[in-house]
């Protein structure tokens, strides 16, 4: 049986349910299918399952795309004060954890049943565990042969996401879809992703598996003062998570291990009112004790800090402030929170994300050009852009 509507939304993730919702409460008929048995699986399982639904400072300066200016519009005219408003209205607690970021004070699924409630007032239809076919163009609009029988629809928003977290069910669909129109797409690539290292790079990260410290990071132009975890395959944390989108292969990566400190003064100071102390224990009072242990084996090894000259201490905090690795890649799609790249931007309208050469075809969230930073940006995207499709069709 041939299901008809108005509006198909190919995805029931955060971008998808929020254009179903404007679409349906401007009176579209509207159908939302996925393949997945749950909804918004994304939602549920982000910020430790608590949601870090969005965050104070988002501004299109926290969005990474080939063309920076796109996201302006939907940012703009959807902003995370006007999801906030949202959330307070629907009664749900929040609280600011870190940089901005805002989580649940309780669960992600309250976020997922203010949507799935909006949907339902709205007269929008979710139809779970139903596997999209290609959309094709039928008459005035266009048809999609699912795994439950045909969909015909006058417009269609693919709102699918990227190729990150495969287990979920993660593809590279909507890029399919976009390629079948003619339009362009930005070759996918993991973001937001922990570093890997191998052979004799990864062993002295390996040996400091779960230490964790207060880092800088810097690559490609970019810079994150954020936490930074040693891990048995290489570099994670927030750090390097962040720097993750800029860095390319073969580059190298800059980072301050003691992010507010000055490793030069504290060791001079150690010189004059401890000059017994060896270099381990010195380090130890700026850095973890493995890590300051590292530091002083790459540097001046078990020597006491009385015997070092001016020029060694500059040598050994250089060492904590300007640490420079090389990955040999990132842990890749298994691990990536989001998708770098995707369709490009050039295709679509910024303000309503409709495909300029295939009118009525949509495509938000995600599987778009627009990447955020780690803290919840991802998610204002997903908001701002479902909200801009929303309104135009």
């Amino acid at each position: 049986m041939t299901v008809t509507s108005d509006v198909l939304v190919i995805g029931a993730g955060a971008a998808g349910l929020m254009c179903a919702i404007e679409a349906g409460r401007r009176g579209r008929r509207v159908v939302v299918i996925d393949h997945a048995q749950k909804p918004a699986e994304k939602v549920r399982i982000s910020g430790g399952g608590r949601c870090n639904f969005t965050n104070l400072h988002c501004s299109p300066s926290n969005f990474l795309s080939q063309n920076p200016h796109f996201c302006v519009s939907a940012l703009k005219r959807y902003s995370q004060h006007d999801f906030i408003a949202r959330v307070s209205e629907a009664g749900i607690a929040f609280h600011e954890k870190t940089l901005g970021q805002l989580f649940c004070d309780g669960s992600a699924r309250q976020i997922i049943d203010l949507l799935l409630g909006d949907l339902n007032a709205a007269g929008g239809e979710l139809k779970l565990g139903v596997e999209p076919g290609p959309v094709e163009r039928h008459g005035d609009g266009f048809l999609t042969v699912t795994s439950k029988g045909p969909v015909k629809a006058r417009a269609v928003v693919v709102a699918t996401g990227g190729k990150s977290i495969p287990k979920m069910g993660a593809s590279g669909y909507a890029y399919d879809v976009a390629r079948a129109f003619g339009l362009a797409v930005v070759e996918p690539r993991p973001a937001l992703v922990p570093f890997t290292f191998t052979g004799d790079a990864l062993a002295p990260i390996a040996d400091l598996a779960g230490v964790s410290v207060a880092a800088r990071t810097s690559c490609g132009g970019a810079a994150f003062e954020e936490g930074l975890l040693f891990t048995h395959r290489g570099l994670s944390g927030p750090a390097a998570l962040q720097i993750s989108s800029f860095w390319r292969e073969g580059e190298e990566v800059a980072i301050n291990l003691a992010c507010g400190q000055d490793v030069l003064e504290a060791l001079k100071r150690d010189r004059r009112e401890r000059p017994k102390l060896t270099l381990p224990s010195a380090l130890s009072q700026v850095l973890p004790k493995r890590l300051a242990a590292d530091v002083a084996r790459r540097t001046h090894g078990e020597a006491r800090i009385a015997d070092l000259s001016d020029a060694k201490l500059g040598e050994i905090a250089s060492a904590v402030h300007d640490w420079r690795v090389r990955p040999a890649g990132t842990e890749g799609w298994r691990t990536a929170e989001v998708t770098l790249g995707g369709v490009d931007t050039n295709e679509l309208s910024s303000r309503t994300m409709e495909a300029k050469r295939a009118p009525g075809l949509y495509f938000i969230g995600e599987c778009v050009d627009v990447t955020g930073w780690l803290g919840g940006y991802n998610f204002q995207w997903a908001w701002s852009s479902g909200w801009a499709a929303g309104q135009a069709i």
